[in-house]
């Protein structure tokens, strides 16, 4: 019985080896590219910020698992979410298959934000020498942090106040449009009459 040369058994192994090299260049080729993902994230988290105030940086890591190459990418953000801030943002697959991942991100904000002058009592009324511009990143305040000084000028502190700190809306009440004992003017219109008379408030009512 004739046994295979050594040169033989030598160049199918020689094929096998090439197949499973080409096999393998064929399988990484088919993995999608990180780098691709994270700048399509992070286009995507540009234009959700656009129009914002003030100096804007975007930076995405990168996924930690290998995910399949994708002709079509959707970028997308969880319901709820800030455009500022640490956050996550979604990519899904559309096509040729279907997956999602969710990259953490960091986008910073270098802009303007109303704070205190001074220290301030409980309800004290603002006016321009309480108030001051801070700069810094608005990812890092809450959102209700005010960006406009003499928009909040004549509204109410609720609590007292430390110098320095960031004005947000929740610590404020809206100015006082009618103030207990105030002379008021009543006009009540109806079909073809029009009556007014003065009285006097017997209560306050804020403003909105």
């Amino acid at each position: 019985m004739s046994h295979p040369s050594i040169q033989a058994v030598s160049a199918v192994f020689g094929r096998a080896a090439l197949v499973c090299l080409c096999l393998s260049g064929a399988a990484h080729a088919a993995d999608q590219d990180p780098a691709a993902l994270q700048r399509h994230a992070e286009k995507f988290l540009k234009a959700q910020a656009n129009g914002l105030p003030g100096k804007l940086s975007v930076s995405v890591k990168p996924p930690r698992s290998t995910l399949e190459a994708c002709d079509a990418l959707e970028a997308f953000q969880p319901p709820g979410s800030r455009n500022i801030g640490k956050i996550n943002v979604g990519v899904r697959c559309l096509a040729p298959s279907q997956w999602t991942v969710y990259l953490p991100a960091q986008v910073k904000l270098i802009g303007s934000y109303v704070a205190t002058s001074q220290a301030l009592p409980a309800n004290h009324i603002l006016t321009m020498a309480d108030l001051m511009l801070r700069e810094g990143d608005l990812g890092l305040l809450t959102a209700d942090v005010a960006n406009n000084a003499e928009a909040i000028v004549g509204y109410r502190t609720v609590s007292g106040l430390a110098a320095n700190a960031p004005l947000r809306s929740t610590l404020l009440r809206s100015p006082l449009v009618v103030q207990q004992g105030q002379t008021t003017r009543i006009v009540l219109n109806g079909p073809g009459f029009s009556v007014q008379s003065e009285g006097m408030a017997l209560g306050q009512r804020q403003q909105g």
